[in-house]
């Protein structure tokens, strides 16, 4: 016969989580907008809407709402797929963050944030910070990993000003 644990022993397990913190330096990419920065945070910290400014993203789908949210972040080409974890969001301060959980882009740790920070009534400063690590097999260098993320997030925010051109 047997035996049954109670259900309140967890025997040799315990709490644990895949989810770490990369080290490393960040990649910023910030841009200066002439517009004010509620408008561009509505594009920016949206959190399911990064469509809007990045055009390698064929669609984005959120679960949940707020922190915790998941987005699954699919591309257009090369059966590309990211899922991230909203971890903060915060409309009065403009300010945002998320964390990779799984992609198949060779990064295997990545935090996020996206900040607004008005410069006046009708301009602001949009930042995205990146802080990454790539996969183990990731073929890339050390170099060329820094590079790669700062291209896509310079790419990314270079598209945003497009966004609220009159």
């Amino acid at each position: 016969m047997n035996a049954i644990r109670p259900l309140n022993t967890l025997g040799c397990l315990s709490p644990d989580t895949l989810i770490t913190n990369p080290a490393g330096a960040p990649v910023v990419s910030s841009i200066s907008i002439n517009a004010p920065a509620g408008e561009v945070w509505k594009v920016v910290g949206d959190f399911g809407g990064f469509t809007q400014f990045i055009p390698a993203l064929a669609s984005i789908e959120v679960i949940g709402n707020g922190p915790g949210s998941v987005r699954y972040k699919k591309f257009k080409e090369g059966n590309l797929v990211v899922v991230e974890q909203l971890n903060s969001h915060d409309d009065d301060a403009m300010a945002m963050t998320w964390t990779t959980i799984y992609n198949n882009l060779g990064v295997s740790k990545l935090w996020a944030s996206m900040t607004v920070v008005p410069k006046d009534s009708a301009s602001c400063i949009a930042a995205w910070t990146i802080i990454a690590e790539p996969t183990d097999d990731n073929p890339m260098s050390a170099e060329g990993f820094r590079e790669f993320l700062q291209g896509f997030a310079d790419g990314a925010m270079n598209n945003v000003p497009l966004l609220f051109e009159r």
